[in-house]
């Protein structure tokens, strides 16, 4: 009996233990509200490009332009929609059956487990956290994902994830990438460049659009084969209260925290009645 006692006190004390640990990592993320009316400044994977470079004694050249929702390439918008999030739309910052489906294949192949991020997910990491896989930054990830979705319009979220995404080396954003790679705005970009452009999301510092691996080239023809079944969401909806015009002269946003971590093989995590599950990675 008394050792019964002994383990239930033992449980109980663990359990509150870790509710004050959730309770506290809660209370210290970062408020996203601010990003309804500001851009952010910086992301954690900017600095955490940066800090790498310094470490390797490299300089780091940063290539980034804010752009509007309305000034990137409806293409483009599909595009990724297609490659990272066909669900987007539909849920609420996680994609339930999505990670059923990826755990059920990891289950089968017996290899190591696949992503089932959304782009909601992708953007809390590349915001505020690292790429590291430990399991409390994934708690903090789901945590600023679900805030990100109660305070942002999908526009805004799908906004801010298309300027603020790694493209390639210290290129950030569909603006810069769009320049580095073809020459031309986001605004220009045609279906194939947009589909080339989605396909490298999955590890940018490998496949350069510019320079097509046999990987990305299938990539892109599978992306380009469920562009059409998607509408991302209209340029110009109604604007918040007292939010102003998205424009590349931006107020700060809060700081992320600086990852310290080495970045992972896949830096951004990446229908019928619903839409067709994310391009394989091939």
């Amino acid at each position: 009996m008394a050792q019964k006692v002994r383990w239930s006190r033992w449980i109980f004390g663990a359990l509150g233990v870790a509710f004050a640990y959730v309770a506290y990592v809660y209370l210290t993320l970062p408020d996203v509200r601010v990003l309804a009316t500001a851009n952010p400044e910086t992301t954690a994977f900017i600095e955490l490009r940066r800090d790498e470079a310094h470490d390797a004694g490299k300089s780091f050249n940063l290539r980034r332009r804010w752009v509007p929702y309305n000034r990137i390439s409806s293409h483009l918008k599909r595009a990724v929609i297609v490659a990272e999030d066909s669900a987007f739309f539909e849920h609420e910052g996680l994609d339930y059956e999505q990670i059923k489906e990826s755990l059920e294949a990891t289950l089968e192949d017996g290899g190591p487990i696949r992503g089932a991020s959304t782009i909601t997910q992708q953007l809390a990491k590349n915001l505020y956290l690292s790429p590291t896989r430990n399991p409390m930054r994934k708690v903090k990830e789901l945590i600023i994902t679900r805030r990100l979705e109660t305070a942002l319009s999908k526009r805004r979220i799908f906004e801010i994830y298309l300027n603020s995404i790694e493209w390639g080396d210290g290129i950030f954003g569909c603006e810069a990438a769009a320049r580095a790679y073809f020459g031309k705005s986001a605004a220009e970009l045609g279906p194939s460049e947009a589909a080339l452009m989605a396909g490298a999301i999955i590890n940018p510092r490998v496949h350069s659009p510019a320079r097509p691996t046999r990987r990305l080239l299938r990539r892109q023809q599978i992306i380009l084969r469920r562009m059409g079944g998607v509408e991302p969401p209209a340029d110009a909806p109604a604007a918040p209260a007292g939010a102003p015009a998205a424009a590349p002269e931006r107020p700060q946003a809060p700081a992320p925290e600086r990852p310290q971590e080495p970045a992972s093989e896949r830096p951004q995590a990446s229908a019928s009645e619903r839409p067709p599950a994310p391009v394989p990675p091939a």
